[in-house]
């Protein structure tokens, strides 16, 4: 018999698509996970190139938990055990085939808090402005919309064509949050982590969901270089 917890499950569905930025992702799911968030996973075919290209790293479907807990503890500079990621820390989180479109989160009934696709490709953000579902990551967009639940799209492309700026619009007239992955310096960046965790507490701020990835503005000028 399923545990109260488990019958009440909301998770976060992030979904990564083929665009440059995947460590913009692991500081994501890092971020959800210390929270205490539920996570569902869905990793783009196009996605597990940028990944190999930016990391090393092969996701392979039957063996997503460890290959997930070595993404996670890469750091974006590169350097393999920047963070401690225990498999057994992965126990909340559930991962779904991108060609699975009979996947739970591919369900208005199923119950997600919302979706985060980080990055964005220009491609994801045409197919989900087109309403198409191509593949998971599509058709679970599409479903947030539908359902009304927040949906935040980490777009990672420069410069953007007027095609895509119209793209966007409509996204942003459906409900969907549009968050450009545009870091900034106010914050007292150090290492190219802390740009990457500051457009990640940025994805998390639209999602309402609490963290301490990068330091907030205060309203002090000078704060950054007093940081530390």
């Amino acid at each position: 018999m399923e545990s109260q917890e488990k019958k009440s499950r909301r998770p976060w569905v992030v979904g990564v698509s083929g665009a440059s930025g995947t460590p913009y992702a692991a500081s994501v799911l890092r971020g959800l996970l210390d929270a205490g968030e539920s996570v569902d996973l869905v990793v783009s075919r196009a996605s597990r190139l940028t990944l190999l290209d930016e990391t090393g790293i092969g996701f392979r479907d039957a063996h997503w938990r460890e290959d997930l807990a070595a993404w996670l503890a890469r750091g974006a500079d590169g350097k393999p055990d920047a963070f401690e990621v225990p498999v057994e820390s992965l126990d909340d989180v559930r991962y779904w085939a991108a060609g699975d479109l009979a996947a739970g989160p591919s369900s208005g009934s199923y119950p997600a808090k919302g979706m985060l696709i980080v990055p964005a490709s220009t491609a994801s953000v045409a197919g989900v402005a087109l309403g198409l579902s191509k593949d998971l990551l599509q058709r679970v967009a599409s479903v947030t919309l539908k359902e009304r639940r927040p949906l935040v799209v980490v777009v990672r492309e420069t410069p953007l064509s007027g095609q895509t700026l119209k793209q966007m619009v409509a996204l942003d007239e459906a409900g969907a949050v549009v968050l450009p992955a545009s870091p900034a310096f106010y914050a007292g960046a150090t290492h190219i982590q802390d740009l990457v965790d500051f457009v990640a507490g940025r994805v998390l701020d639209a999602a309402g969901v609490p963290h301490e990835l990068y330091r907030r503005w205060r309203g002090e000028l000078g704060g950054a270089s007093r940081a530390g």
